[in-house]
């Protein structure tokens, strides 16, 4: 599934589309994405991986407890192992918790039948 946008068109931006936090920067995760997408002031790509984050555990987050406020104790957040920026599951992934997504036929045939959503 390979999907691309034409030079032409303009690129929506996410930050307009989720509420943010007060101390903390909130993306959704495009489908199938595991690595951060950020980029710095200097315009320099993250890439860290996006790791499921439990905040209700985090002693930091406790302090500072914005996230369980806006989301409860039992939201799917995935958090970058870098820039620590977070991420909410993407909508139009549907197999549940999407922690690497569903998986892939291999093209060389080594591999079973695809992963399938709990």
């Amino acid at each position: 599934m390979e999907t691309s946008v034409p030079s032409s068109e303009p690129v929506r931006t996410q930050a307009a589309e989720v509420a943010q936090l007060p101390n903390h920067k909130v993306k959704i995760k495009k489908p199938g994405q595991r690595a951060c997408n950020e980029t710095n002031e200097k315009g320099k790509f993250c890439g860290g991986h996006l790791k499921r984050w439990f905040y209700t555990s985090d002693v930091l987050e406790q302090e500072c407890g914005c996230v369980e406020k806006a989301w409860g104790a039992d939201q799917e957040v995935y958090r970058c192992e870098f820039c620590h920026t977070l991420y909410l599951p993407s909508p139009e992934d549907s197999c549940g918790i999407n922690v690497a997504g569903p998986g892939q036929l291999s093209i060389f045939g080594f591999a079973g039948p695809p992963k399938e959503g709990k």
